[in-house]
């Protein structure tokens, strides 16, 4: 009784421990005492295990077949003695006989112990992959462990995840047994069992942060159209809301921006701009460079080009430092953008009109219509805006 007792106990305390399927337990527990078995008699017979809940032990059976003409011994069992145990009998029957399963030695004992230790830890994987692969692009919380070849290996508690090196964000610096919140972007089921890959970087990270913070958000009525970064540094998200009467970026950014700052504190002040998303390319494009003010905007659909203008003491701020503002602005909407500063256009327009008609350029009217562009590399420009003299255009290019 005792023995039915312990058998029991252990198998509950497996399967709230590991918290995995009491079905896999008892599987285990079958597999290893045929194992053993098998191992006893040399794989010579046809052994099942079956797992008796109301003794609370595994019992092992030998089955014969019925034949005429008996020619293995072990497995099969002529017609007249398999009248002896069952009187209706008939060539090709199975009959089953329930053997002694506790005469096992210690070492069958030992391979079954070692074969429940392992259908246990595969179970325990398996529930693992199963859990995490339903959390993908979900923020979670764990604790740092230890640094592996520039990867950070994150304790989650139930299981072990990554943080590579390019998924980390820039001067950021983390000692061992820091918390940390990072998305899940991956999980693959390798041979050391499931491996959680991390990202602290990729965009939808930032979208799961102001889901958390910004109930419109998780609740539909305001709605993220697209995010881009450099992560670490600055970011750009456009919404919109179904909603007239709720305005999309003064959600985000909440009472005193209490909302937008919780996020670049988990970010460890990344700048983020808030714009409103507009189905207006131009529109969407003069807010996407915020918070430079533009001029004018000339759209080439076909190309999916903008030739943007802005007022001189504007163009530093529109291409920003490296060039950083305008290239956000260009991976956001998807387009070539192409910004001017208006003395630059005045002075290509009077070159142009000069070489024309052959009349100086002093004489020719400002209002002139433009018809050529002007541009120069991005390189030029980025130098340029980072100097005092920021008389330039800048050419980003979204592959």
């Amino acid at each position: 009784m005792d023995t039915i007792i312990n058998l029991k106990h252990a198998i509950d305390q497996l399967v709230k421990e590991k918290g995995i399927d009491r079905q896999v337990v008892l599987e285990a527990m079958e597999q290893a005492v045929l194992t053993a078995a098998n191992k006893k008699y040399r794989n010579t017979r046809d052994l099942e295990a079956h797992y008796n809940h109301e003794s609370g032990e595994v019992e092992l059976f030998e089955f014969v077949t019925v034949v005429e003409e008996v020619e293995d011994s072990y497995k099969e069992i002529c017609l007249e003695e398999a009248h002896e145990i069952d009187p209706e009998a008939e060539i090709g029957d199975s009959l089953g006989e329930k053997l002694d399963a506790s005469g096992f030695s210690r070492i069958a004992a030992q391979t079954a112990k070692q074969v429940i230790i392992q259908k246990v830890r595969d179970a325990e994987r398996e529930t693992i992959y199963n859990e995490y692969s339903d959390r993908i692009w979900e923020v979670i919380t764990g604790m740092v462990r230890r640094f592996e070849k520039g990867e950070l290996l994150i304790d989650l508690g139930r299981a072990e995840a990554v943080l590579p090196a390019k998924e980390q964000m820039p001067r950021e610096v983390y000692r061992p047994g820091d918390r940390i919140r990072a998305i899940i972007t991956d999980i693959r089921m390798t041979t050391k069992g499931p491996q959680i890959m991390l990202s602290r970087t990729h965009p939808s990270m930032l979208a799961k942060l102001f889901e958390a913070e910004v109930p419109e958000i998780a609740e539909g009525i305001v709605e993220i159209n697209a995010i881009v970064r450099d992560a670490g540094s600055r970011a750009k998200i456009a919404v919109s809301s179904n909603d007239r009467d709720v305005d999309p970026v003064g959600a985000c950014v909440g009472m005193r921006g209490a909302r937008v700052q919780n996020v670049v504190s988990e970010l460890r002040g990344e700048k983020i701009d808030i714009i409103p998303w507009s189905e207006d390319i131009a529109r969407f494009a003069c807010n996407a460079l915020s918070p430079a003010q533009v001029s004018k905007v000339f759209v080439d659909e076909e190309k999916r080009a903008l030739e943007i203008i802005v007022a001189d003491d504007q163009l530093s701020l529109a291409i920003g430092k490296r060039g950083q503002n305008v290239s956000l602005a260009a991976r956001l909407t998807g387009c070539r953008i192409d910004i001017k500063s208006e003395s630059k256009v005045t002075e290509a327009q009077a070159q142009e009109f000069s070489s024309f008609d052959g009349t100086d350029a002093d004489e020719v009217d400002e209002a002139a219509v433009m018809d050529q562009n002007v541009a120069v590399t991005e390189d030029t420009a980025v130098e340029k805006a980072e100097s005092a003299d920021t008389e330039s255009a800048v050419e980003v290019v979204v592959e």
